[in-house]
């Protein structure tokens, strides 16, 4: 007969460690659910994203968000108000990689503009983007896939 398996103090270890896995499982799996909007690479090249949406009744665009192969960003972190959210993605070199129709304002670094109308009087670049409903879920994530 093996003696640790069978004292009690071993026993109670192992009742411990149970009981605490139980617990930590319990404890993670219990987390508010958080809305938000995640890109996801899916091409061979690492990609820039940029969004617009609606914030206060004006469109805003934000970037850049570098996502690099096989790997997701989430570009809205709060919860979804627009059931629109309007994206725009470029490789490194700076070449579009979808072809939107929506023209909206974007810059070559970091930033964040307030309203798409007039891109060029006020000194941005005017860019394409494409539309995706989210059809007002909390959550939703876009896979951009490599251009055929």
């Amino acid at each position: 007969m093996n003696y640790l398996a069978t004292s009690p103090r071993y026993a109670l270890r192992c009742v411990a460690a149970f009981m605490a896995a139980v617990i930590a499982g319990i404890a993670l799996g219990t987390g508010e659910a958080r809305a938000e909007f995640a890109v996801c690479n899916q091409s061979f090249d690492v990609v820039n994203v940029a969004i617009g949406h609606d914030v206060d009744g004006d469109f805003q665009t934000e970037g850049w968000w570098t996502i690099g192969t096989n790997q997701c960003a989430n570009v809205i972190r709060e919860e979804l108000e627009s059931r629109y959210i309007y994206v725009y993605a470029q490789d490194v070199f700076g070449k579009p990689m979808l072809n939107g129709t929506t023209k909206m304002c974007i810059e070559g670094k970091r930033f964040t503009i307030r309203g798409i109308s007039s891109c060029w009087s006020r000194g941005h670049i005017q860019a394409r983007f494409i539309e995706v409903d989210t059809e007002k879920t909390q959550r939703w994530s876009l896979f951009l896939a490599a251009p055929n």
